[in-house]
């Protein structure tokens, strides 16, 4: 198994023989399309984190189990007779020159915005080509990804057709009134938990915030993803902090009332502002 540095058939063979039926890896060969999903969604996920904490060592080892997937998805196609990893390679190469052709063609694109709706177009027109029949500006917006980009993804597609805010100002009243909405729904939780009907308005209502939230984001030129990764760190680290200055002074953090534990949090937003 001898190759060259960076020589993409030494994970191609590697691959081939973890999945090899006599001489492979059991784990390796009982896997099938469905049980590495999860993994693929993972990784991509471990790839955005290491990103996000600018990690270039951490960016390099994530972006190469990122690509273990695709070779691990590809290999199972080729046992089965779909398609290899040069299918893969061949038409994702195919795709960029398509879908660029101010590149690699003669259109003009003087700016980002128009090579998006470019990009679009050109998408309608693939998709029109294979048969489908949706024409919706939504169409095509894969139900697989996380609902916060799900939400960001129809939104820009609404704006792209001119079905958008005219600014922040009108979403952040917006937002306000779906506060309202959600208080309003609470109160009659409250009043009849067992009420199902005003569980279920109650969840339609924390959508539709959620939704707003994602939307005011996207006014904000703010990716959701990374606000999103960014606050749990945050949350991470004070509560992390909280619990150590409970140790430090002899108790658990478990065993100490609301109240207290509010203080542990001020006192950890406190040293996070001293230099």
């Amino acid at each position: 198994m001898n190759a060259a540095p960076g020589d993409i058939h030494r994970i191609l063979d590697i691959m081939a023989r973890l999945r090899d039926p006599q001489t492979g890896c059991p784990w390796d060969v009982q896997q099938d399309f469905a049980s590495i999903a999860a993994y693929t969604i993972e990784e991509a996920y471990e790839v955005a984190d290491a990103i996000d904490r600018g990690d270039l060592p951490g960016l390099c080892d994530e972006l190469g189990d990122l690509l273990l997937q695709v070779v691990f998805h590809a290999q199972m196609a080729q046992e089965q007779g779909a398609f290899a990893f040069g299918d893969v390679v061949d038409a994702i190469s195919d795709k960029m020159i398509r879908r660029h052709p101010h590149i690699f063609g003669d259109v003009s694109a003087g700016d980002a915005e128009t090579v998006l709706r470019n990009w679009d177009a050109i998408k309608r027109a693939e998709r029109a080509a294979a048969g489908e029949t949706d024409t919706s500006a939504l169409a095509g917006i894969a139900r697989g990804l996380p609902e916060w980009q799900r939400a960001v993804k129809l939104q820009q597609r609404a704006a792209r057709v001119g079905f958008d805010w005219p600014g922040p100002m009108p979403v952040i009243a917006k937002l306000h009134e779906e506060i309202e909405e959600v208080r309003v729904e609470f109160d009659a939780v409250a009043a009849d938990p067992h009420d199902s009907a005003a569980q279920d308005r109650l969840e339609e209502e924390l959508g539709d915030l959620l939704f707003v939230a994602a939307n005011l984001a996207r006014h904000a030129k703010v990716d959701v993803g990374a606000a999103l990764r960014r606050a749990n760190h945050k949350f991470e680290r004070r509560f992390r902090a909280m619990e150590s200055m409970a140790e430090a002074e002899g108790s658990a953090l478990a065993s100490q009332s609301l109240d207290a534990q509010d203080a542990y949090w001020n006192r950890a937003k406190q040293a996070e502002r001293e230099p």
